[in-house]
């Protein structure tokens, strides 16, 4: 960070690398700062991350905080440039690094369920792969009429358990298998439908104005109760789903290493069509 965060209820603004941190009051916004990468995820993003949370859980003014995007895109997913560096090594040693990329991922998933203080994702633009599962690791999602979700892994011949986990939590099994079966996506309208927004799609305007409400709307009951219900909800109705995510971390970094993966994955580089659906 440029600057120590302080316990200050003032409006305040911090930078880091790929994430900007905003203090107001008992509100506060991590924006994901990486529009040339359409916000992909890249290991110091994840970094990033995990530290504007730390920051945020020790200051005792900020009692809700939103995650936004700068740019056309919340979040793409895993950054290419990480697909690309783990592929140039030695077979030997992928499998170590892709391990070590999933687990980071899937703790920085289990510390926005275990984060004590309610998180609304702020949607505009897509949503795709890990980056829908970092927003269903919220606990409420707002979303422009803009906004898509999807789970495209199966395309790559890919495993997108950790985003499979979550989605089935948020919504159930039968959603869940049919977006990560097809690699289809949702409108923001039907993800509404599917009761994965906290209201209809607005307009990308008023988007952190909307933002702002439904979390100023959770800091109404008192820290303990708050803190509470979210462990109740994420860790005791969750306990398996918090489990399965560090099962589908080393699902997905397994299925990574197959000769298949390896062809979707150069596909996808060289915006190639899989050898799979040419057939």
């Amino acid at each position: 960070m440029d600057a120590l965060l302080q316990d200050s209820p003032h409006l305040r603004v911090f930078n880091m690398q790929h994430l900007a941190l905003q203090t107001d009051g008992p509100l506060a916004t991590l924006t994901i700062e990486r529009p040339e990468k359409h916000g992909a995820l890249s290991p110091r993003l994840i970094a990033d991350l995990h530290e504007g949370l730390d920051e945020l859980h020790q200051n005792q003014h900020v009692r809700a905080v939103i995650l936004a995007s700068s740019g056309s895109t919340f979040c793409s997913g895993v950054d290419l440039s990480v697909l690309q560096e783990i592929r140039s090594l030695p077979e030997q040693d992928q499998l170590q690094q892709w391990f070590e990329y999933w687990r980071r991922f899937s703790e920085l998933c289990e510390t926005f369920l275990r984060f004590p203080k309610p998180l609304i994702a702020a949607v505009g633009g897509p949503a795709i792969g890990a980056g829908f599962a970092v927003a269903l690791s919220c606990d409420m999602i707002v979303a422009s009429d803009d906004a898509t979700f999807s789970a495209g892994a199966v395309r790559h011949c890919l495993v997108g358990g950790i985003t499979a986990a979550l989605l089935s939590f948020r919504a159930g099994t039968s959603l869940s298998a049919r977006m990560s079966l097809t690699g289809n996506a949702l409108t923001a309208n039907a993800a509404n439908d599917a009761g994965l927004l906290c209201q209809p799609p607005i307009d990308s305007n008023q988007l952190i104005q909307t933002a702002q409400k439904w979390a100023t709307e959770s800091t109404q009951g008192s820290p303990q109760a708050i803190q509470a219900t979210k462990r109740l909800i994420n860790e005791s109705i969750g306990e398996t789903m918090l489990t399965q995510l560090a099962a589908a971390a080393a699902d997905s970094a397994t299925a990574c290493t197959t000769e298949s993966a390896g062809e979707g994955i150069e596909a996808f580089l060289n915006k190639a069509t899989p050898p799979w659906q040419n057939t």
